[in-house]
């Protein structure tokens, strides 16, 4: 009876690793999801992208994951290993978001752009979009301190905007409505990626905090930081104003997380 016991055996050392838990997040959030292990080092997959852990005092790992804004509401496999096996298998069960219909108007010159304006406009974008993926020497966990400025929540995240009756991409961030000279203050220290006056996003800083988190605040009255800056937590940064495509004083507050499109208060 020996031969089939071994059989067994080898039949279930060849299964690899069992799936070990399904994560709930909603488009557009960051999901915090963990594994016990004994591995002393590891690594986590989801969306084909490699994503930052920490073991805990417990020795238990941590790690988060970025839902895009448009990421498909199913479910999609997250990947344990330890460099050179896989640990486990999860599955992250993606749902879809409920979110706001948001028209505005603007200025018929801040919708219609002419060739040089577009030019312009697709240079900052590209110049912005590179702070993305720049490496900064810092290993946070993936939180935030608090909003960066008090005031309403006028446009929230994910909001489908149309602009002078016309489809535009959904809101990426979250408005915060507040007085002209209200102060910023970054929510995570990081360092200054970006201080640029743009065409649609006006007075912009970009901060990014290490493992991939990048905070985006623009529409700034003022500016009071320098490109490649390091930033504490709680400092300030400027101040509240309506530059570039605004209609009143507000902050647009945006943050990526490995390049995905997530809403800023499921990380406070």
């Amino acid at each position: 009876m020996r031969y089939p016991i071994y059989c067994l055996l080898f039949i279930l050392s060849m299964a690899g690793p069992t799936h070990a838990a399904t994560w709930q997040a909603v488009q557009g959030e960051v999901v915090t999801v963990e594994l016990s292990s004994a591995s002393s080092t590891m690594r986590l997959w989801c969306f084909g992208k490699m994503w930052p852990v920490k073991q805990q005092p417990s020795g238990q790992w941590r790690g988060w994951i970025g839902v895009d804004l448009k990421s498909k509401a199913t479910d999609y496999p997250i990947e344990w290993s330890d460099g050179k096996t896989v640990v486990a298998r999860d599955r992250l069960n993606v749902t879809a978001g409920e979110f706001r219909i948001s028209h505005i108007k603007v200025k018929k010159k801040m919708a219609e752009f002419d060739t040089p304006t577009l030019t312009r406009i697709r240079q900052e974008v590209k110049a912005l979009k590179a702070t993305y993926v720049e490496k900064v020497d810092a290993n946070p966990d993936i939180r935030m301190f608090g909003k960066p400025s008090e005031g309403i929540e006028s446009t929230p995240f994910g909001a489908q905007r149309y602009v002078n009756g016309a489809a535009r991409s959904p809101h990426s961030g979250i408005d915060i409505a507040a007085p002209a000279g209200t102060v910023i203050k970054t929510p995570l220290a990081g360092r200054v990626l970006l201080v640029a006056d743009m065409y649609l996003n006006g007075n912009t800083v970009a901060i990014g905090h290490g493992n991939g988190l990048v905070s985006v605040f623009s529409h700034m009255q003022s500016t009071s930081v320098e490109q490649g800056q390091w930033v504490d937590t709680h400092q300030e940064i400027g101040k509240i104003g309506a530059t570039g495509r605004a209609t009143g004083p507000h902050l647009h507050w945006g943050v990526r997380f490995n390049m995905a499109r997530v809403n800023p208060d499921s990380l406070l």
